[in-house]
């Protein structure tokens, strides 16, 4: 995987601020917590919305590329999640941007999609506080590191271009990233290691399984 990176000449895994230990320790959770946010990257084609979700155990990261940030692409997004992480999602953290959340002094109506997933899937969706986005910091700074490593370091033609690098970044950093908050596992190899001891959160064998983006 690293003698492939480097011949294609690619700076995937710069040093910034998403790697550094927190000074807070998050109250322990079973894995299966996502962070979920959404960002806005451009490449000469124009905008893209970065749809991005971090597991707050195991950092595992996943995220997808749309031309619009609707309900609906929001409630696809977290569809495709639950099917790609190999084991069970139990609890979502978002803001209260209108694709999670619905608008004040409509909560008496119907679910939103974003939402009748999540019952559908017995997830929990928490919210943050309003003007308090510090509280879901893990997947911002995911957001800034995605971006250090691409759009604010390469110029980008097209939006497959984009999406080409996406992918082989996300690859890198979920199967070759070593973080001091994990002890120096990679993402891929904390969740293989929560597989040998708590087997009960899994859906499938994670050996077996990649985690990258999603087109």
């Amino acid at each position: 995987m690293h003698r492939c990176l480097q011949r294609h000449g690619i700076s995937l895994l710069p040093e910034v601020e998403g790697d550094k230990p927190q000074k807070k320790s998050f109250k322990p959770y079973p894995i299966g917590y996502f962070h979920l946010d959404i960002a806005e990257v451009q490449t000469d084609e124009g905008r893209l919305y970065l749809f991005v979700a971090i597991d707050r155990t195991s950092k595992l990261a996943y995220a997808e590329l749309h031309p619009r940030a609707t309900r609906l692409v929001a409630r696809d997004f977290l569809s495709g999640l639950i099917a790609t992480v190999p084991y069970t999602i139990h609890t979502i953290l978002t803001d209260n941007g209108i694709q999670f959340a619905k608008r004040q002094g409509t909560k008496a109506y119907w679910a939103i999609p974003f939402d009748r997933l999540c019952q559908a899937h017995h997830i929990e969706h928490r919210l943050t506080k309003v003007c308090h986005p510090w509280t879901n910091g893990q997947v911002e700074r995911m957001n800034r590191t995605i971006k250090e490593a691409t759009v604010k370091r390469y110029h980008y033609q097209s939006h497959d271009q984009l999406k080409s690098h996406l992918q082989t970044f996300l690859m890198a950093y979920n199967f070759a990233r070593r973080l001091k908050t994990l002890k120096g596992l990679t993402p891929y190899e904390h969740v293989c290691k929560i597989w040998a001891t708590e087997p009960q959160h899994f859906r499938i064998d994670p050996f077996q399984h990649t985690v990258g983006l999603n087109t």
